[in-house]
């Protein structure tokens, strides 16, 4: 089932956060395994044909709520040099997506992604976060890679480590790729 593009605001965004909003506490109070689109839609306040038309069953829901959930909330922070923030970017990225509750939002998106939307959203946030970090080096006149060349050497090989081999994670696997990087990019 394709899903509706949305307009922002009016009724369709009020019916969004609160269902979101639904699934979140109720993930907290009963634990995810245990919703089901009827106990959503009751907290809501919407009915359950409302949730099947929207997002055509709980994984697809579920997968919404974590995409919205995995979209960061602030600007990486800037630290003065590309190092420095790309660094502290990919721990960061590392600690929240490794995190068990990083873990199961990762899962939910990609499991109600029958079309990669969703999948492709996630991969578009990190994008975004990198561009971000690599336009301020720029603008200090540091040499960067490009983007896609971040995405293939830290964020594609630890997101692999988070997935498939968590066990050998750790901060200095992410300072390690991006040292590796960028030793090969400096002037």
């Amino acid at each position: 089932m394709s899903r509706q593009m949305v307009r922002p605001g009016g009724r369709s965004a009020r019916v969004q956060a609160s269902v979101h909003a639904a699934v979140r506490e109720l993930a907290s109070e009963v634990g995810r395994d245990a919703l089901t689109v009827p106990m959503i839609a009751q907290r809501a306040g919407v009915t359950p044909s409302t949730v099947y038309r929207r997002w055509g069953d709980l994984q697809e829901l579920l997968s919404d709520v974590a995409v919205e959930h995995l979209r960061p909330e602030t600007a990486p922070a800037d630290h003065g040099s590309l190092s420095a923030d790309l660094t502290a970017w990919a721990e960061q990225f590392l600690d929240e997506m490794s995190s068990p509750a990083g873990h199961a939002y990762i899962r939910d998106a990609l499991l109600g992604d029958p079309d990669g939307s969703n999948a492709g959203q996630c991969s578009a946030y990190a994008a975004q976060q990198i561009d971000l970090v690599l336009t301020r080096a720029r603008e200090r006149g540091e040499e960067t890679p490009d983007t896609e060349t971040v995405v293939d050497r830290v964020v594609a090989p630890l997101m692999y480590r988070i997935l498939f081999r968590p066990q050998e994670l750790g901060a200095s696997y992410a300072r390690r790729l991006v040292g590796t990087l960028l030793g090969s990019t400096s002037p």
